[in-house]
């Protein structure tokens, strides 16, 4: 609760009537800016809905300055709240705030971090994306050096995902094919990001990717080219608290190989 005490602390500083005030051009309060917050307060809290009755006479519309001063300036731990009195001087901060009381802050302050905590992940999901097309660029580039631990800390050692990358990957190398990067031969973009599903432990993401690769075979000098945009799907999913790639549909997946194939 520690967090929960600065979060109330940093919130009635930004708290519009408190901002306007002489208090928002104050960057250390003393005991004469802690009597205008007390006022402040008391004036909110004397036409707040949610002290219109039985309430009002439970807990009071004033906090004294105080206890303010002591609230923003004590290091308070965990235990403070079997003080019945602090927990009422925070109901009513609360209910200054906006809030129900203490209890709906909260519950508030627990759905904006599990949003918060969606977004990041949704974020470290898309980094993911770039991360593992760079890392899939310098695992061409190394050819025919076959070295699919590259891929360790974004792909699932056990996932569908890298089995096929390994088994394409790893013809080329027999055929001996090295990427051609002198002059920007060889080049991808990533583009237009979409989130598809969002699930606690899976989610999936789309992309527009456009790969342009020249592979010339060691001996002979052939070349080779991909030449594609496609929209690819990146499946994640989060195991052991660890979120990584599972799986990918990329309708080119193999087109090269294949393209051999039919050649020989």
């Amino acid at each position: 609760m520690k967090t929960i005490y600065n979060s109330i602390r940093e919130e009635v500083v930004k708290h519009s009537k408190v901002r306007n005030s002489v208090l928002g051009n104050v960057n250390e309060w003393k005991r004469s800016h802690y009597i205008i917050l007390s006022e402040i307060i008391k004036d909110e809290l004397s036409e707040a809905e949610e002290l219109k009755g039985g309430k009002k006479f439970e807990i009071g519309t004033t906090i004294s300055h105080v206890t303010l001063q002591r609230f923003f300036e004590n290091d308070y731990q965990d235990k403070t709240h079997s003080d019945l009195r602090f927990l009422k001087t925070l109901d009513k901060i609360c209910i200054f705030l906006g809030y129900k009381d203490l209890n709906d802050y909260i519950l508030s302050i627990r759905h904006k971090n599990k949003d918060h905590d969606e977004t990041d992940d949704l974020s470290f999901m898309t980094r993911l994306v770039y991360d593992y097309c760079a890392r899939a660029f310098e695992f061409c580039k190394a050819f025919p050096n076959h070295n699919t631990e590259l891929f360790k800390d974004l792909v699932f050692d056990d996932s569908p995902f890298l089995e096929r990358i390994s088994q394409f990957s790893k013809e080329l190398c027999e055929k001996d094919f090295q990427l051609v990067t002198k002059n920007n031969r060889s080049n991808y973009e990533v583009f237009d990001i979409q989130i598809v599903t969002d699930e606690p432990n899976k989610k999936i993401l789309e992309t527009q990717e456009f790969w342009n690769l020249l592979f010339k075979v060691g001996e002979t000098g052939e070349e080779h080219f991909v030449n594609q945009l496609s929209t690819q799907i990146y499946f994640f999913k989060k195991i052991d608290d660890t979120w990584k790639i599972w799986d990918n549909y990329n309708p080119d997946a193999g087109m090269l190989n294949r393209k051999i194939e039919t050649t020989v």
